[in-house]
């Protein structure tokens, strides 16, 4: 690509909620617009907690970023690996070709922080990806497999404990769906494993869980998951991350082989290594109107971008990401008719979380409060709409309507298999 074009090109790097709603707003407008990704498809982030259990495909959350911008003429997608942005020049540095630009949106989101905790990058399985999730998916399955094989052996309680850390939604819901995956299908599966052996353990470093919410649902969401049969521990701060357990700050060791890490996340460093002015967590800390300091034409949105509301950073959500996508969009419109751009305002239109089968937490607008049976169907009701693409719906309501009524899953599979072969000889 030449530098030399008539309308004001927009590079979006980043096809997550941030970057996606971006570029379909801005193809409203009188610019060109190029969007880059590592990818060739958008993943429904909410829901890679249910490809992890096996209780959805991978596809049913992925959707092809060029059906998406087909019909928008103006908008070009390029399959590629940023090398570099030069703030200096305006031009992104691809693995293909360089590309200038007129105005830059960042969003390139976020991946795992392991806060320092020896072990924890190399020996933890996180959960922010659709690769990480099927790798996830198959991590869980081959830990059985093994343990029927190596029956009687001393591995066998580190082979069968699952443990999850942090206790924030991602770990709720995971923790959730994986006790059902375990008492359901893999319990008829399996049926010569003795199942006392099997543990599911969620560690939360604080005193609750989902910090947030008000304290009652809090309650409901700890009580729910001790029914169901995991093990929570508070105020259960990780000390150490090995392969074959997690060590405690306070001296407990689980032995485990199986180390999920939803604990938090931190900005993407590629971010840093571009020179970003970056603080709290890796993230680009931006002026209110969402604008890098210093850079007018540079917007960060979504997880890498940092702002406080009332001395409390934004959550790193998808409702924050979407909003500041078309925020962005909105300035940039308004810097090419030469007017300022405005303030980004948060509308929090709540938080919910699914805690298995008929039982959810939903707390609404800072108002209202749903627990129970009501709050599951209205989660499951806003994550279908939230879908993009009918076949997506439709089939992820058919998984759902199955599992729901023969209490089984049809994803158990372990693929590739050159993945179970590595844990098979490991």
């Amino acid at each position: 690509m030449t530098a030399t074009h008539k309308r004001p090109r927009v590079v979006i790097i980043g096809a997550g909620f941030g970057g996606l709603w971006a570029t379909r707003a801005m193809a409203r407008f009188p610019v060109d617009v190029v969007l880059i990704d590592r990818s060739n498809y958008h993943t429904f982030l909410p829901m890679l907690y249910q490809v992890a259990a096996a209780e959805l495909e991978p596809e049913d959350i992925a959707y092809p970023i060029r059906h998406l911008l087909r019909k928008l003429t103006n908008v070009q997608f390029i399959l590629g690996e940023v090398k570099n942005v030069d703030l200096a020049t305006q031009i992104v540095t691809t693995d293909t070709l360089p590309i200038p630009y007129d105005f830059l949106i960042l969003a390139i989101g976020s991946t795992p922080n392991f806060f320092d905790v020896p072990g924890a990058a190399e020996n933890a399985l996180p959960l922010r990806s659709l690769e990480e999730g099927i790798a996830l998916r198959n991590h869980i399955l081959s830990c059985f497999e093994r343990a029927v094989r190596d029956a009687g052996t001393d591995q066998r309680e580190a082979q069968l404990t699952f443990s999850i850390v942090g206790g924030g939604p991602t770990g709720v819901e995971f923790s959730g769906a994986l006790i059902e995956l375990i008492r359901g299908p893999l319990l008829k599966d399996y049926s010569n494993l003795d199942f006392r052996l099997v543990r599911v353990v969620l560690l939360e470093a604080l005193d609750s869980l989902m910090l947030g919410l008000p304290r009652s649902m809090q309650d409901y969401a700890l009580l729910r998951l001790q029914k169901m049969g995991v093990e929570v521990y508070l105020k259960a701060k990780v000390r150490q991350v090995t392969p074959v357990a997690v060590h405690l700050t306070n001296g407990l060791v689980i032995p485990t082989e199986t180390v999920v890490w939803t604990a938090g996340m931190r900005g993407d460093p590629l971010a840093e290594s571009w020179e970003f002015p970056t603080a709290h967590g890796g993230r680009v800390e931006v002026l209110p109107t969402l604008q890098v300091p210093g850079h007018p034409n540079v917007y960060v949105i979504g997880d890498l971008a940092y702002m406080e509301v009332n001395g409390h950073s934004l959550p790193m959500v998808a409702p924050v990401a979407i909003q500041q996508g078309l925020a962005a969009v909105e300035n940039i419109a308004r810097q090419v008719a030469e007017e300022a751009p405005l303030p980004f305002h948060y509308r929090d239109r709540g938080m919910m979380a699914v805690i298995g089968r008929n039982a959810a937490v939903a707390h609404l607008f800072g108002r209202w409060a749903f627990t129970g049976f009501l709050a599951w169907v209205m989660w499951l009701a806003l994550h279908l709409i939230r879908l993009i693409g009918f076949r997506n719906r439709l089939v992820v309501l058919i998984n759902w309507a199955w599992d729901y009524l023969f209490y089984d899953r049809v994803v158990r599979l372990i693929i590739p298999r050159q993945r179970w072969r590595e844990n098979q000889n490991g």
